[in-house]
């Protein structure tokens, strides 16, 4: 060891300089939130609870094209369609496995007509693997619950796309 580093160690320099450090921070204000009684702001990229959506006339979105089922890397999404009297095709089943899901948003930047979305629903916490089992019925009570912050949250990130 040189002289001053043992100089220093005997001066007890290091533990001045910790409480410094310490006395500088303790009279700040803090950063911390108390969770559940203040929120933080949510960014309008973030991805979180998924939600079918559907359009002003209440008819849901999905042509069952499947493309978010084919770019989704953990194979989370299952849909199965079948023709209706006009022409048109329809989901029958849209399920999603929300255990497997790892939120990398794949599916709604696939999706043409913006039908499957994640909304700003961070707490989803659930007692049972059973409840991660989101259906059809599931996902469009969630886009009917989220759908003007869904709506002004895809118009903001429209420019991006």
């Amino acid at each position: 060891m040189s002289f001053f580093s043992r100089a220093r160690g005997m001066l007890g320099l290091e533990l001045l300089s910790g409480m410094a450090l310490t006395f500088r921070y303790m009279f700040r204000p803090t950063v911390t939130l108390n969770y559940p009684y203040e929120r933080n702001i949510l960014s309008p990229r973030f991805k979180g609870e998924h939600a079918l959506r559907r359009y002003a006339n209440g008819e849901e979105r999905c042509i069952a094209c499947k493309l978010c089922e084919a770019v989704c890397p953990a194979q989370a999404i299952t849909i199965e369609a079948e023709p209706r009297n006009d022409g048109s095709r329809r989901t029958t089943r849209y399920d999603i496995d929300m255990t497997k899901c790892i939120y990398c948003g794949l599916c709604e930047e696939a999706c043409p007509v913006d039908a499957i979305v994640e909304g700003p629903n961070l707490e989803f916490a659930t007692e049972t693997r059973a409840e991660l089992m989101y259906t059809k019925d599931k996902l469009l009570s969630n886009g009917d619950r989220w759908e003007p912050v869904l709506a002004a949250r895809l118009e903001l990130d429209a420019p991006y796309r």
